[in-house]
C-alpha cells in the first residue's frame, strides 16, 4: 500500500514481472489501483493487502481490500496468527 490519505480509499501499488519477447529478459512493471475500505486509517503504509475486484464504486476505484496479509513492521495480523495457532497441535 503507497497511500492512505483519502477517508475510505487506500492506493495499492501492484508489481509484476513481464518478460521482453525478443530478448527473454524480465523486466519489472507497476500499477496503481485505488481501492475501496471502510477505514483507511486501520492500514499503514507499506501494509500488503488481498484485493478483490468489485462494482464500480467511482470514476477510478473499481476494488475493495478484503484482507490484511502482512503488516510494514513484517508482523502478521492477530487474526493470521491466531489461525496459524490453532492449527499447531
Amino acid at each position: 500500500m503507497i497511500s492512505n490519505k483519502m477517508v475510505k480509499t487506500v492506493v495499492v501499488k501492484i508489481e509484476r514481472l513481464k518478460k521482453n519477447q525478443k530478448y527473454g529478459k524480465y523486466f519489472k512493471t507497476s500499477r496503481n489501483l485505488m481501492a475501496h475500505v471502510e477505514n483507511a486509517k486501520d492500514y499503514v503504509l507499506g501494509d500488503e493487502v488481498l484485493l478483490e475486484e468489485t462494482r464500480p464504486m467511482s470514476k477510478e476505484k473499481h476494488w475493495r481490500v478484503i484482507q490484511l496479509i502482512t503488516r510494514d513492521r513484517g508482523e502478521e495480523p492477530a487474526e493470521l496468527q491466531e489461525e496459524q495457532e490453532t492449527k499447531e497441535p
